[in-house]
């Protein structure tokens, strides 16, 4: 897509198209597909689906997320009901680990504890994302394995390599330091993105992902 504001514009027809998002209070910019929304949403999941439908747009190779959650006045909760609402979530999901927790203080929920992978870590966000009266999530989760970085190195270099998102001749590179995995080299699409930096996650010892992807669009 050849100009700033055919990528404006794309993306602002995309976010109206969404019909997760509502859209009425975003503006968009673009300087060179980088893309940065600002404005006000009414929820936490549309704070996350903007970012999203952003990302599926054709020439936008950064999205930078400036929402604000400003919730109606029926969904705020105060935070000790917050509070509970999020541990009952985490504790209802099979798939977070016992011991994850959660605190909130208007509307901004912290993740603590310690889990075995990044997809377990990825899992207890999302359970409880879309409760009512959360207006962000900070995800303090640490993760904890005994894999070695060599091995770590490996095991996500194979998991990229059996990916169907990933074409074959791909240039992404896999460096760990320690348990941290940076990622290197280029993709096409945000879909080819999130699944490199999904499968990094997903490894065992993982315990942080450095993305240095450079996305052509």
């Amino acid at each position: 897509m050849g100009t700033t504001r055919n990528v404006r514009d794309a993306v602002e027809s995309e976010l109206s198209f969404d019909p997760l998002v509502d859209a009425t209070e975003i503006s968009v910019q673009n300087i060179n597909g980088n893309v940065a929304l600002n404005g006000a949403v009414p929820s936490y999941p549309q704070y996350l689906e903007a970012a999203a439908a952003a990302q599926r747009v054709s020439g936008v190779t950064e999205v930078h997320n400036h929402l604000e959650v400003v919730l109606p006045p029926g969904d705020y909760r105060d935070d000790a009901i917050l509070i509970t609402m999020a541990n009952n979530a985490l504790g209802a999901d099979v798939t977070v680990p016992a011991g994850v927790e959660a605190t909130a203080r208007n509307g901004n929920i912290r993740l603590a504890g310690t889990v075995s992978f990044g997809s377990q870590r990825s899992a207890a966000a999302s359970a409880v994302d879309g409760l009512i009266g959360v207006r962000n999530i900070k995800n303090d989760i640490e993760i904890a394995s005994a894999a070695e970085p060599m091995e770590v190195t490996l095991l996500v270099q194979d998991a990229l390599d059996r990916s169907s998102l990933i074409p074959d001749g791909s240039d992404i590179r896999v460096n760990s330091s320690g348990n941290a995995v940076t990622l290197t080299g280029h993709v096409r699409t945000w879909a080819e993105h999130d699944a490199a930096v999904n499968a990094a996650w997903m490894g065992s010892g993982v315990f942080d992902v450095r993305d240095e992807l450079y996305i052509t669009g």
